[in-house]
């Protein structure tokens, strides 16, 4: 059925559901994963506030530090499919919208199923901060599990 299924994860408790729930499904199915975090582009507001309280270079903080994240969510990830026995792979898509950067790997890469999970917003809150899982959904030509 899949043979190749993108797994996203932001490193948060929620998105670790996804990720035990898409490698177990990978692990039933014989299919390897790629596991794909998003970090987005820094905001001109927190730079210039960095820059206020005496940052040199605040740009270049955040994206050492968005990297390091990045690299140390991916490394638990790869480290449990391993453990699983399953094939997989690492993407750090930077300084893009999480929905955007999940629909293109799943494309450039051709992930047939997209695992994540949903925060569960809801009203005013998902209304303001909007979700990506649903952009996904609505964007997303290939299936897409949601781990509530």
């Amino acid at each position: 059925m899949y043979k190749k299924i993108l797994i996203a994860t932001d490193g948060s408790e929620l998105a670790q559901r996804a990720v035990e729930q898409g490698i177990s499904l990978a692990k039933s199915l014989n299919a390897s994963v790629m596991f794909v975090t998003v970090t987005e582009l820094w905001s001109p507001l927190e730079m210039a506030g960095a820059a206020e309280l005496g940052s040199q270079d605040a740009v270049r903080g955040y994206e050492d530090a968005a990297a390091q994240s990045a690299k140390e969510i991916l490394k638990q990830a790869n480290e449990l499919a391993a453990s699983a026995g399953i094939a997989s792979e690492t993407r750090h898509i930077a300084d893009r919208r999480p929905a955007e950067g999940i629909l293109d790997t799943a494309e450039l890469y051709d992930c047939e199923l997209i695992v994540m999970a949903s925060h569960g917003r809801r009203g005013l809150q998902k209304m303001l901060v909007g979700s990506q899982t649903s952009e996904v959904i609505a964007l997303s030509k290939r299936p897409v599990l949601v781990v509530r």
